[in-house]
């Protein structure tokens, strides 16, 4: 039965509303993961909590539980003049652009993407793809430690 904390074998297939596969392990290696570390939404740790090896289930998350809802503060411009001086200064930028920043530490990055391009700078999206979104989850558990 799989606990909090516990490691995890399995494959697993995410899609969003218009039902494409965003993830989908079946056919592939299997993903091994620990719950509770971040690497799965926790509503959707929360429906893995209680299944057995061997277990094959699907989930309908509703609009905002997998990814949150969208923030509109995560809407932000940024200048031209920043990304040249942070990024490649030759880099040209298009609506749908998907730009990695690093974090303030420098240890890791999250993404934007480009909503508007203005005359000296871009407006920049920092919401997850899927916020706000109802997304199916599929998942067959293989092991479970």
């Amino acid at each position: 039965m799989i606990q909090p904390g516990a490691f995890l074998t399995l494959h697993y297939r995410l899609s969003g509303p218009d039902g494409a596969d965003l993830v989908n392990t079946f056919g592939g290696k299997p993903a091994t993961l620990t719950l509770g570390t971040g690497e799965l939404a926790p509503a959707m740790e929360a429906r893995l909590l209680g299944l057995g090896e061997g277990a094959h289930e699907r989930f309908e998350l509703a609009p905002g539980e997998a990814f949150g809802e969208r923030n509109p503060e995560l809407l932000q411009r940024v200048k031209l003049s920043l990304l040249r001086e942070l990024g490649d200064p030759d880099a040209e930028y298009g609506v749908g652009d998907v730009v990695q920043f690093p974090t303030p530490g420098g240890q890791a990055s999250y993404a934007g993407v480009v909503r508007e391009v203005g005359p000296d700078w871009l407006l920049f999206d920092f919401n997850h793809p899927l916020a706000g979104q109802s997304v199916s989850f599929e998942v067959q558990v293989i092991g479970v430690l």
